[in-house]
């Protein structure tokens, strides 16, 4: 597999659970704007992945069950780091 193929997917399951996990804490925090910016922006990215990796191999789940658990973790974080900022 070519490193920017692996990349790409790897990013686009990152991103995905990113803002999936800034829109879980923003829901909880009962802050709309940036919860629906954050759904918006789920959504948007869900669309790009699902031909990717449906249609996939097991290989090509994994890398995007990586960057989906990386991305959460990130997420998390800058969630905790905007909340103290603006909350």
């Amino acid at each position: 597999m070519r490193l920017y193929y692996i990349m790409k997917i790897f990013i686009t399951g990152f991103l995905q659970v990113f803002f999936v996990a800034i829109n879980t804490f923003f829901i909880s925090k009962q802050f709309l704007v940036g919860s629906f910016i954050s759904a918006c922006l789920i959504n948007l990215i869900w669309t790009y992945n699902v031909k990717k990796v449906a249609f996939g191999e097991n290989r090509e789940r994994y890398i995007y069950a990586l960057g989906a658990g990386i991305g959460s973790l990130s997420g998390l974080k800058v969630s905790i780091l905007i909340s103290q900022l603006i909350l």
